[in-house]
């Protein structure tokens, strides 16, 4: 259920699919917005915004002209997801969705590691050993504190994970026929759970989306 004191859907601004302005598109920050909003039970209403077309409206209410923003209800709307996942937590504290601060950066330079590795032309400089790294940090957090983030309930963190996760995922597979080591049995599994939850699913924009996102980065 919704607090009480906010009985009106809040308000969300995403990117939509690029070329398909109706399709939710493929912001990793966006989803994990709508995946704290799906996990806690909150109504909301999703405005889909073409970033390569801003409408004016959207810059009048955000200058900046960046997603994801949010409107709880009283007109002011809020950027950066950082900041709306805190504000959600505060607003709608049930189901807790806390990370422990200590487990809080868990992962935290996986998606600037996959970027890095991602544009990469040239083998031998590093990138690919620093992503492998990252994920193995990931994997020996997980092998003790397991399945999730923070044992066995999923919190803040892992919703934060878990889009980068997804896009590291389709972009590698696509750009570079790469795939994370079966090896890494716990990131495996982690994913694998993450990916299948109906929040996840609802809130996840489609492959084709996600490597069409990547392409220009990718060939810049």
């Amino acid at each position: 259920m919704a607090d009480v004191a906010s009985p009106e859907p809040v308000k969300v601004c995403v990117k939509s699919a690029a070329g398909a302005p109706d399709v939710l598109g493929d912001c990793p920050f966006c989803q994990r917005v709508l995946l704290t909003l799906e996990e806690k039970n909150v109504p909301y209403e999703l405005k889909l915004i073409d970033l390569s077309e801003k409408p004016r409206w959207f810059l009048e209410i955000n200058p900046d002209g960046k997603v994801p923003v949010i409107d709880f209800g009283d007109g002011k709307w809020v950027p950066d997801s950082d900041v709306i996942t805190v504000i959600i937590e505060e607003k709608y504290p049930n189901p807790s969705l806390v990370t422990p601060a200590e487990y809080a950066t868990v992962g935290s330079k996986i998606l600037s590691s996959f970027f890095k590795f991602l544009k990469s032309k040239d083998p031998s400089d590093g990138s690919e050993q620093a992503l492998l790294d990252e994920l193995h940090a990931l994997e020996d957090h997980l092998k003790d504190h397991g399945p999730f983030v923070n044992g066995e309930k999923i919190s803040a963190v892992d919703l934060s994970l878990a889009p980068k996760l997804f896009h590291l995922e389709v972009a590698l597979a696509h750009f570079k026929g790469w795939s994370v080591p079966e090896n890494l049995t716990c990131v495996q599994n982690y994913t694998k759970v993450l990916f299948s939850k109906d929040s996840f699913i609802k809130t996840s924009p489609a492959k084709e989306f996600v490597i069409a996102g990547w392409e220009p980065k990718v060939n810049a």
